[in-house]
C-alpha cells in the first residue's frame, strides 16, 4: 500500500512540475523585447515592428493556452507594456495582476507603471507617478500628470515605487547631461577617471548613476567602440557591486569582445544577485556549449 502511495505521489509531483515550467518561447520574446532596448541607438520604426509581432505572438499563446505560469504572466504583461494603445495597455495591466495573483512576490512595479501607463493612454492622471515623457528630442524630461491622492506613499512603496519626494528628485536626475556629451573633448579614460571622481557627489551636472553609466556603455557599444565600453561597463561594477544588471552589461561586452571566460563569469555573478535573470542563464549556457 505505501508503495502505490508512493507512486501516486511521484506522480502528483511530476505533473505539478510539468504544469509550472515557464513558456521558453515567451521567455525567449521576453529577452528579445528587453534587449532590443538597451542599444543607444534605437530604431523606433523597426522596433515599432518588432514589438507588434511580439504582441501577436503572445496573443497566439494566450488562444492556445500556453500562457500559465506567473513568469509567463509577467513576461507577456512587460510584452504588452511596450505597446502603443489603450488595448496594449489594458492587457499590460490585466497579465500582470495575474501575475501578481498567481505568485504574490512578483516584483510590482511593473504592475504600478502598467496601470500609469493605461490612464495616461486614456488621458487621465496616473496615481502611481510611474510615467515621464519628453516633448521633443532636445526638451526636458517632465512626469505626465498625477493625481497624487489616489495612492500613499506606503502603497508606492509597497510596488516599488519611489515615494512623491523621491520622484521629484529621480526627475532631476532625469535632466542630467549625459556622459556621451563629453566625448566630443574628452577620451573615454579621461572620461572613466571624471566618473569615478564625482560619481558620488549628488550635484553633479552629469548622470552618473548606475543606470547613466550602463546606458553610456551601450551607446560605446553601438558606435563599435568595446574596448572604450569595457573601461566603462568594467568601472560599473566596481562602482555598483551588487548591480545585477552592471554585471549583466560586462558579461555582455566580454562576449562581444571573444573573452568567454570572463563574460561567463560575470554572467555567473548577475545571475547571483539576480536569480530571476533568464537572459544571464541563457548566455552563460550558449557560451558553455560552445566550449564543449
Amino acid at each position: 500500500m505505501k508503495k502505490g502511495i508512493s507512486i501516486i505521489t511521484f506522480l502528483l509531483l511530476s505533473i505539478t512540475a510539468f504544469a509550472q515550467e515557464n513558456n521558453k518561447e515567451l521567455v525567449t520574446m521576453y529577452e528579445n523585447d528587453q534587449a532590443s532596448r538597451m542599444n543607444g541607438q534605437i530604431d523606433w520604426a523597426v522596433l515599432s515592428r518588432e514589438d507588434s509581432i511580439r504582441r501577436a505572438s503572445v496573443d497566439r499563446m494566450i488562444k492556445e493556452g500556453k500562457v500559465k505560469t506567473a513568469q509567463d504572466f509577467y513576461h507577456a504583461a512587460m510584452i504588452y507594456q511596450h505597446g502603443s494603445d489603450t488595448i496594449a495597455s489594458g492587457k499590460a495591466v490585466q497579465y500582470m495582476k495575474k501575475a501578481v495573483e498567481m505568485d504574490p512576490s512578483t516584483n510590482k512595479w511593473l504592475l504600478a507603471a502598467a496601470i500609469d501607463r493605461d490612464l495616461m493612454r486614456k488621458g487621465e492622471p496616473q496615481i502611481y507617478g510611474t510615467q515621464f515623457l519628453k516633448n521633443g528630442m532636445n526638451e526636458p524630461y517632465i512626469q505626465y500628470e498625477i493625481d497624487s491622492t489616489q495612492v500613499s506613499d506606503a502603497q508606492r512603496q509597497e510596488y516599488g515605487v519611489p515615494t512623491l519626494a523621491q520622484q521629484k528628485i529621480q526627475l532631476e536626475k532625469m535632466n542630467q547631461k549625459k556622459l556621451a556629451a563629453m566625448l566630443s573633448d574628452k577620451k573615454v579614460e579621461d572620461i572613466a577617471v571624471f566618473i569615478q571622481d564625482h560619481y558620488e557627489d549628488e550635484n553633479s551636472e552629469y548622470d552618473l548613476s548606475e543606470m547613466g553609466i550602463n546606458s553610456f556603455g551601450y551607446q560605446l557599444m553601438a558606435m563599435n567602440r568595446n574596448e572604450d565600453a569595457l573601461i566603462i561597463l568594467k568601472l560599473n561594477t566596481e562602482l555598483y557591486p551588487k548591480g545585477a544588471n552592471t554585471w549583466d552589461s560586462l558579461g555582455e561586452i566580454y562576449q562581444n569582445l571573444g573573452d568567454t571566460q570572463q563574460s561567463i563569469r560575470a554572467y555567473k555573478k548577475s545571475l547571483g544577485l539576480n536569480p530571476e535573470n533568464d537572459h544571464a542563464r541563457k548566455m552563460i549556457q550558449e557560451q558553455q556549449n560552445s566550449e564543449d
